[in-house]
């Protein structure tokens, strides 16, 4: 009997819904249909007045506009609907909700006693709506704005009069500011923008030992399409006011752009604990751009100027985290498929920085390519150039170090590739360089025009074995099935002697320290300037262990080890070289063991060891701490790493609950003894903004201690800050 009851009413319910949109002259038809298939919905319709009704749960929808309630009552020709109960209308991204609400679906005037509506990020409740149909404008009485999609938010303005543009903007008058239930600012008037880009105001207050008391704050704007930016105004107690713009410009297929500018004069510059002297007045300029205005065709251009080697240092901690000592340069790069051309200028604006100046430096490489049907294949490496290498200015002192040259040089190497029993990967390879060097001038210059020519040989031999266990099972490490694949290789390098050695050349492209190893075959070696005999094999093998985890392949273990031996070694080498570990070892999906070790075989010691534990088990809690050392090396060696290091670090972050988070991280110097740095944050979610408390402690080696705090907070549609930056870098949420 219920499912005839059922079934009939839907019957008339068709029936109605055919008249009515029969008889409806608009180009759209109306939609109308019970919320709940299984509902019994009441549904009738005059003939004569056009009239319908419809009860217990019903969704109409007209022209794009969707309607439900529990009670309807709608008039075809005016396309007005009487709703009731749980009303809720959806009008492209818009929601409006209410108990009752008058609604007309073709000129989309709305009455309301009471309403709530929302477009993320704001939304809005209130009493006494009506709209404005010529300027798609609504009105309300008795309201408040707030970003917390729920009943009784944390954050919102109550005003005595709201007025609604959809998908643009919120204003308030006579509006206050509530935190929970408790008044605490007076806005004569309040506008909120609804568009994606909305100019907004940021504040970062605080407390710094260096600064005394500080207040940085930021007004971002959006212009249109092609401009925006912030504009920075900031208070150091003791160090006074700073200023600067940002813009950023956006020219489609002709890039992306950015200007920033910053100046403050500096009541206190001694503080900055840097040992070169510094004057009061300080500013920063940085200027980025990047374009592909064509296929495979791409420019980038970066100049940053400092009036002091200290500026970043004081004021811009995450840029000079980052970068300590900046570039300035344009570079234009065009692909081919088997070429590429690079030029690059990169002049010296800082003269308190050691610079290479390239005025320019022109490259054309060629990729490994086969040679037509041979099996020989080919890859070059020129480039032309003039160079200055520019040695640091201190204390208004001359550089007498300096010097410049031209320099052409061109590489050529062939490549026999050959896979033999179809496992041994065999690739011997010849090639030569010839590098033209001119007259080096400066107070420096030592050098005379030279003509080098350099010869080198060698292959590389290397395969790969596997095999696997399918039946391998264990809970405790989380292993379904187990895989180890292994990959030794062999590589061997021959250079005889060059016709001028690295000492008699100007040094541009030189060798740097590296806690890496460095490439030894070319052109992957590309100190140029540096290049001289060699006679080597380079030893590597790789181990992994593969299972199954969450249905995809997982390393459970990956281990790269890799060591010289030097059959004649030059002056000042040993005959083996350091030995390189750099292992991955995932025991359980939620934890990551990381280790990275340099040990000296000759000298039977440790060099570096860099070690780090990730625990984290789920989304409440992770721990990540390493330890880094690092032996002392003042050798004469161009490549020595100078004063080491031996540092434990510590990263732990718990969430108490949904609403609060808390992270502890630390730096102790083992060599000290001493704290060097600690950070502690506490996070708190309030729904659709997030709020951090951020203290932290330094210990500056002889100087007085640096302690900080400051309050951040940022909306969830507009973040302050990418996400996991805060993690990675937890001193970005002390200031810029």
């Amino acid at each position: 009997m219920t499912k005839l009851r059922v079934t009939l009413l839907f019957a008339f319910l068709t029936l109605g819904f055919s008249l009515f949109a029969q008889t409806n002259s608009e180009n759209s038809e109306w939609e109308i249909r019970a919320l709940n298939p299984n509902g019994s919905v009441m549904f009738t319709y005059d003939l004569n007045t056009g009239n319908a009704t419809a009860t217990n749960g019903v969704l109409v929808k007209y022209m794009g506009a969707v309607l439900t309630a529990d009670e309807v009552s709608i008039n075809k020709s005016s396309g007005k609907v009487d709703a009731w109960g749980n009303v809720r209308i959806q009008r492209e991204d818009q929601i409006w909700a209410g108990e009752h609400i008058i609604y007309n679906f073709k000129t989309h005037q709305m009455i309301s006693e009471q309403f709530r509506t929302g477009k993320f990020p704001v939304f809005a409740e209130g009493r006494g709506l009506s709209a404005d149909l010529t300027n798609n404008v609504y009105n309300a009485t008795n309201a408040f704005i707030t970003a917390d999609d729920i009943s009784n938010p944390l954050l919102k303005i109550r005003a005595a009069r709201i007025r609604s543009i959809p998908g643009k903007r919120i204003e308030a008058t006579h509006a206050v500011l509530y935190i929970g239930e408790v008044p605490v600012f007076y806005f004569p008037y309040y506008t909120r923008s609804l568009s994606e880009h909305a100019n907004h105001f940021s504040v970062l207050p605080g407390y710094r030992s260096r600064f005394g008391p500080f207040l940085l704050g930021s007004y971002t704007w959006y212009l249109n399409d092609n401009l925006d930016g912030e504009f920075h105004l900031d208070y150091r107690e003791k160090r006074g006011v700073g200023v600067g713009p940002d813009f950023n410009f956006h020219l489609g297929r002709w890039g992306d752009g950015t200007f920033r500018y910053y100046y403050t004069h500096d009541n206190d510059p001694s503080t900055n604990g840097l040992i070169a002297p510094v004057g009061n007045d300080r500013q920063r300029l940085i200027f980025s751009y990047q374009a592909n205005p064509f296929t495979n065709f791409n420019v980038k251009a970066l100049a940053r100027y400092q009036s002091d080697i200290g500026v970043t240092h004081d004021f811009f901690e995450s840029e000079y985290r980052h970068d300590p000592q900046p570039d300035t340069f344009v570079e234009a790069n065009k692909f081919w498929d088997n070429f590429s051309l690079d030029v690059l200028a990169q002049p010296r604006v800082n003269n308190f920085y050691e610079t290479v100046e390239r005025l320019p430096d022109v490259r054309l490489t060629g990729f490994r390519q086969q040679i037509g049907a041979t099996p020989l294949f080919y890859q070059s490496e020129n480039s032309v150039g003039y160079y200055r290498r520019l040695f640091a200015e201190t204390n208004n002192a001359p550089n007498g170090l300096s010097f410049e040259a031209a320099r052409a040089d061109t590489y050529h190497q062939i490549i026999l590739p050959h896979t033999f029993f179809g496992w041994l990967n065999v690739a011997p390879r010849a090639g030569g360089r010839f590098t033209y060097y001119s007259d080096a001038t400066g107070p420096g210059a030592k050098t005379d025009e030279e003509f080098r020519g350099v010869f080198n040989t060698g292959a590389e031999v290397s395969f790969k074995a596997s095999r696997l266990w399918p039946d391998v099972k264990n809970k405790a490490l989380d292993l379904d099935g187990l895989r180890h694949i292994i990959e030794p290789s062999v590589n061997y390098v021959y250079v005889p002697s060059p016709n001028v050695r690295p000492h008699e050349l100007p040094q541009f492209d030189y060798e740097l320290p590296s806690l890496q190893m460095l490439p030894i075959e070319f052109p992957e070696y590309n100190s140029i300037d540096s290049i001289d005999s060699e006679n080597v094999i380079r030893f590597g093998l790789g181990n992994k262990l593969q299972t199954r985890r969450n249905g995809q392949i997982d390393d459970v273990l990956n281990w790269q080890v890799y060591t010289d031996w030097r059959l004649r070694p030059r002056a000042g080498q040993e005959t083996f070289a350091d030995l390189y570990s750099d292992l991955a070892l995932r025991p359980r999906s939620w934890l990551t063991l990381e280790s990275q070790t340099r040990f000296d075989i000759n000298g039977d010691r440790v060099r570096m060891l860099l070690h780090t534990m990730t625990i984290q088990p789920n989304t409440t809690w992770s721990w990540t701490i390493g330890h880094f050392y690092l032996r002392d090396d003042f050798n004469s060696s161009p490549t020595a790493l100078g004063q080491g290091n031996n540092l434990v670090t510590s990263t732990i972050f718990y969430r108490l609950n949904e609403n609060w988070g808390f992270r502890a991280t630390h730096h102790y110097d083992l060599r000290g003894g001493r704290m060097e740095e600690q950070y502690y944050t506490a996070y708190r979610d309030m729904r659709s903004w997030t709020a951090a408390l951020t203290a932290g402690l330094r210990d500056n080696r002889g100087g007085s201690d640096d302690f900080i705090i400051a309050f951040t907070f940022s909306l969830k549609a507009a973040p302050r800050y990418a996400l996991g930056r805060d993690t990675a870098e937890p001193y970005s949420l002390l200031g810029r």
